[in-house]
């Protein structure tokens, strides 16, 4: 009766984390936004900061407290890692390196300034809040701190420029490619923070860590993509276009082994699919059978799971003292200062006006889910505290949030500034790789 007890308890946080994050991601639309910040926030919602605070009877019923025999602390854990390991999958898999290849020098210059200036200062804000928390290694606690301010979210870029009618212009063209460096060279990063973290600063250990994570990388380019591309095409030309059930299930596997294998490699377990995903990034059938079959079952039930495990996570009342709400200002000033400055003059060099410089310094700002992945690696490492956690899951989300109304006061009255017609918007969503059903499933 207690595992049936607790199954009847996780079904009914289910339920109410699926419908909330639905409901606050089509009020989020509504209001301007993309999906994704409605979800987030109805994540943060459903947490100690807000509803913990209004109804804490409602709040202990419905999320019982870690060691409470009815707590699904764990579980909720557990299936929101999982949905991650599916959605780093279908991000690799989103990455178009074809525009990389074709715009890599203005873009890359704009990626590695708003990399470079956030990360500086994120670390050096990081020298300066570590006293504060003397318990953690100071290396680890600046690494992820510059990390998560320095990151980009290319998937919520994407629908950007296609509500915005961009996808076609210089500017966004030059954002979504600088912005694939930037979660590029931002991933790689990561895992490289992640093996020092986990090595406890040993650098035989990173560089062990490094050099295998070197070695899978080969390997999936050199040895499993060519013998995957003939799968792939002997599938599809027998299967007439789709995807079998045999094929879905050695896919899943496939993901599966990637994640289990760098998590054994000492990095996270997210690094393993996303190089799954960004190594058959140009197969285009696989790709639009693997979003039929995954990506809105991914989208609607194990994405808000991870964004209410995040709110239950993020507790404000951790930021009870003045210093810790001098440091989350000071946080927001110099992530949102180290991305728009640093993007904002590689934009003017690469040929920009002002307003379009600045546009683009707008959209490399959003983290979205991008920095909350980077945040909670963080914290499961143990490198950041509950505080600075809380600090970089509301600059993640208000980095989101500003970006539209932002954007959208930036090319009022420009030639950016451009009323949609159906021809373009159905060329806009094919450019980006879209189905032009596909609007309100676009996230993050």
């Amino acid at each position: 009766m207690k595992d049936e007890a607790l199954l009847v308890t996780l079904l009914a946080q289910l339920i109410v984390i699926v419908m909330i994050a639905r409901v606050a991601g089509q009020v989020g639309r509504r209001l301007g936004h993309p999906i994704v910040v409605g979800e987030i926030l109805a994540g943060l919602f459903l947490g100690p900061s807000f509803l913990g605070k209004a109804f804490p009877k409602a709040f202990d019923v419905l999320f019982p407290p870690a060691g409470h025999p009815g707590s699904t602390n764990q579980v909720i854990y557990l299936m929101s890692q999982i949905g991650l390991v599916f959605l780093m999958f279908l991000i690799g898999l989103e990455f178009d390196f074809g525009n990389v290849k074709k715009h890599y020098r203005s873009a890359g210059l704009v990626s590695i300034s708003g990399i470079i200036l956030p990360f500086a200062l994120g670390v050096g804000f990081g020298m300066w809040l570590h006293p504060q928390f003397p318990q953690t290694n100071e290396t680890a606690f600046c690494l992820f701190i510059g990390t998560a301010v320095s990151i980009t979210a290319i998937p919520i870029l994407g629908r950007m420029l296609i509500e915005f009618n961009l996808t076609r212009t210089d500017v966004g063209v030059l954002t979504i490619t600088a912005a694939a460096i930037d979660d590029a060279m931002g991933w790689i990063g990561l895992a490289v923070v992640s093996a020092i973290v986990s090595s406890k600063v040993n650098p035989m250990a990173t560089t062990q860590m490094v050099v295998l994570t070197a070695l899978l990388a080969v390997f999936l380019m050199k040895i499993l993509r060519p013998l995957a591309i003939r799968a792939i095409q002997k599938e599809f030309t027998t299967r007439g276009g789709h995807m079998s059930l045999n094929g879905l299930a050695i896919l899943i596997v496939a993901i599966l082994g990637c994640a289990t294998i760098t998590n054994k490699i000492g990095i996270s377990s997210l690094f393993g699919p996303f190089m799954l995903g960004a190594v058959l990034y140009d197969q285009v059938e696989f790709r639009e059978s693997v979003f039929h079959h995954m990506k809105h079952f991914v989208t609607a039930f194990f994405l808000p799971i991870f964004f209410t495990f995040t709110g239950l996570h993020t507790d404000m009342g951790t930021l009870g003292s003045g210093i810790m709400w001098i440091a989350l200002g000071l946080l927001l000033f110099v992530s949102f200062f180290g991305k728009l400055v640093g993007c904002f003059f590689a934009a003017k060099l690469s040929g920009f006006k002002n307003r379009q410089a600045a546009a683009i310094g707008v959209m490399m700002n959003t983290r979205a889910l991008m920095g909350l992945i980077a945040a909670n690696i963080g914290r499961e490492m143990g490198a950041i505290t509950p505080p600075v956690y809380c600090m970089l899951v509301l600059m993640c989300v208000l980095s989101t949030i500003m970006a539209s109304p932002l954007l959208r006061r930036l090319i009022k009255g420009t030639e950016l500034e451009e009323p949609y017609s159906i021809s373009e918007y159905v060329q806009s969503r094919r450019n980006m790789g879209l189905g032009v059903r596909e609007l309100d499933e676009v996230v993050a």
